[in-house]
């Protein structure tokens, strides 16, 4: 298969709606992460995601929509709590889990009887799903299990030759995934993201608790509920060990490291390092983390890095996103110093 590389332009946005009518496969861009969208009513279409990302089977999707009258027949009742939400929050980095309608396949959301739907900030990804009338299930447009793609290039990389297009609008925003939320009993972060717990339960009047498996890998036998909640994810071929430890300590530590390690650090670590670095944002500033996180990952395969030891970031508040997503590319293993 030729892939398309198209701006996500009025032209571009035309190609991919008609692409996506017939059943076909897109790479879009959102204020997120990139997405590998297809019909999310159609079973056919669905499967070749997870097909083409070698995603597992029980791994549930999100539906991005354009509008709120594409909420209501995707789910059984939309409660207050949810409505709250959604004047909120969208458009943007929030995905809200109710129970599904007969209109979502059972291969949308990995057998589960809910569903995770978001309307998504960026301008041309609600486009894209006005023009071509249907719902979006778009996962990150990456093979399962390696960093989410935060540029088209990135896309490129993962899927040239197996989606028939790929739209580039540009880089990413945020650059980690949405914040997920079930409804479906007291309101719980799933998987965290920019939007934060804490902003939850402002916007509710009321208390909104953290999953374990934010911070934990998943109990053996335990259902994956959300996207994100797999044991690895997000990793490149290095292997990722996170640093939990002040400044100077990290720094030893990364001097004294075998030969193939590079540091993950923060700015200004890199003057001091005495090993090859990447820098992956500022101190305590969980906006430029997200933003240049996955991007990183990325790179590290490229300098051929064999070990990277990451400069542990905070673990609350936006921060806990950023986190999340290094425990899982480590597999949860974190060195305290």
């Amino acid at each position: 298969m030729k892939t398309e590389y198209l701006p996500c332009d009025e032209a571009g946005i035309a190609r991919g709606a008609e692409l996506l009518r017939r059943g076909e496969l897109v790479a879009i861009p959102t204020e997120t992460v990139y997405g590998l969208a297809a019909d999310a009513s159609n079973e056919d279409a669905v499967r070749r995601i997870f097909t083409v990302k070698g995603r597992p089977q029980d791994n549930p999707l999100i539906v991005h929509i354009s509008d709120l009258r594409m909420w209501e027949p995707l789910v059984r009742g939309i409660p207050a709590d949810a409505l709250r939400l959604a004047e909120a929050f969208w458009p943007g980095p929030l995905t809200i889990i109710l129970k599904k309608s007969g209109a979502v396949p059972l291969a949308t959301t990995a057998g589960l009887d809910s569903v995770a739907v978001r309307m998504p900030s960026h301008e041309g990804a609600r486009a894209l799903i006005a023009a071509c009338g249907l719902p979006l299930a778009a996962p990150s447009a990456n093979l399962s299990g390696l960093p989410s793609p935060t540029t088209a290039e990135h896309c490129r990389r993962d899927l040239d030759g197996k989606v028939p297009l790929v739209l580039d609008g540009g880089e990413c925003r945020y650059g980690i995934e949405s914040t997920v939320v079930s409804l479906l009993g007291e309101p719980t972060v799933l998987r965290p993201g920019a939007v934060t717990a804490e902003q939850l339960a402002e916007a509710l009047g009321k208390p909104v608790a953290v999953s374990h498996a934010a911070t934990e890998p998943l109990a053996s036998g335990e259902t994956v509920a959300s996207p994100g909640m797999k044991y690895r994810h997000y990793a490149p071929r290095a292997k990722v060990v996170l640093i939990e430890s002040d400044r100077a300590a990290y720094l030893r530590l990364l001097e004294e490291a075998p030969a193939g390690t590079w540091g993950m650090v923060f700015e200004g670590d890199e003057v001091q390092a005495g090993r090859p670095t990447l820098v992956y944002g500022r101190e305590h500033d969980a906006e430029s983390q997200m933003h240049s996180l996955f991007s990183a990952l990325r790179r590290l395969d490229d300098e051929g890095a064999e070990r990277v030891y990451v400069r542990c970031p905070d673990h609350d508040g936006e921060a806990l996103g950023v986190y999340n997503r290094l425990l899982r590319a480590a597999g949860f293993e974190v060195k305290h110093i």
